[in-house]
């Protein structure tokens, strides 16, 4: 393994950043390091405001610029290959494995779906993400005018999962619409899960086959929250064989993991979607992995 090139966090501070000088909101808002391990950066220079090194000591407000300018590390190992789906001048559809993150993020910065795509296609714009553990469908705009007019009608593009649920389900279909926010989590101080308060989200689950102790699911969404499917199968008492982080009622388990911890079958299988500049309707699918083909083990 080498070392990577490095990687610099950006973060806009908002009115959490009150009452905060620069070390004390590191530590607060990235429990990940100690208060010694961040000054140990902001001593090294690598951690900037405004442009400049910061000490650790300047006292923050809403709309500074922070920056953590991470050295190059080495990563852990990921899949290195991706499948083109689909090709115009407009658009990318690739194939993303299991197992590689899509952007960088939680350690990863080389290893990464776009870094792969960017060496193929410079120019490619990513329109959405996967979780790390997610397999299936990512698309890619080719010129920013694209990638402009896609976000802009994101919620219109139908996206279709194919999962693999824990237990066996009563009913043939499930409209679920449990609200999705802020729940607390042991080591990341808080994670998204099903929440009264939360924001309104709806996933429409069919049973597709039903096995000794699990559930195919075929999973259509109608909003697009963080981990939306993982919580809310498991809000109806089907989460993902084997997942690390929810139990049923679409909280963290008692001891959780965390969000990119693999150990589930999740897949993006389908978009549809009107062109940007033809206008006209594209489907785009990715093959599924054998464990969630209908009638396999």
């Amino acid at each position: 393994m080498k070392l990577n090139r490095g990687y610099r966090y950006r973060k806009e501070l908002d009115s959490s950043a009150l009452g905060h000088n620069t070390l004390s909101y590191l530590a607060a808002h990235y429990p990940h390091s100690s208060a010694p391990q961040w000054q140990e950066r902001l001593n090294r220079g690598e951690v900037w405001l405004d442009g400049r090194a910061a000490t650790g000591d300047e006292p923050l407000r809403p709309g500074q610029i922070l920056d953590w300018n991470r050295p190059g590390w080495l990563e852990q190992p990921t899949p290195q290959e991706f499948g083109v789906v689909y090709q115009d001048e407009a658009l990318l559809a690739v194939h993303k494995p299991g197992g590689l993150p899509t952007l960088p993020g939680a350690g990863f910065f080389a290893n990464t779906l776009l870094s792969l795509v960017q060496a193929q296609f410079p120019a490619a714009i990513p329109l959405h993400r996967l979780g790390r553990a997610t397999s299936g469908l990512v698309l890619f705009a080719l010129n920013p005018g694209v990638a402009s007019r896609l976000q802009q009608g994101w919620p219109l593009v139908h996206k279709q999962y194919q999962a693999l649920g824990s237990g066996i389900a009563a009913l043939d279909a499930y409209d679920i619409q449990a609200p999705i926010g802020k729940v607390a989590h042991p080591r990341l101080g808080w994670v998204y899960g099903a929440l009264e308060t939360g924001k309104p989200s709806r996933s429409v689950a069919r049973t597709l086959e039903r096995r000794h102790d699990s559930t195919v699911f075929e999973v259509d969404l109608h909003t697009g929250r963080p981990h939306q499917i993982r919580i809310h199968l498991a809000y109806i008492g089907h989460p993902l064989l084997g997942d690390p982080l929810y139990e049923a009622g679409g909280q963290p388990l008692e001891q959780p993991g965390l969000p990119g911890d693999a150990g589930y079958w999740l897949h993006a299988k389908r978009l549809v979607l009107q062109h940007p500049v033809s206008g006209e309707r594209l489907e785009v699918e990715a093959e599924l992995p054998e464990v969630l083909r209908c009638g396999g083990t």
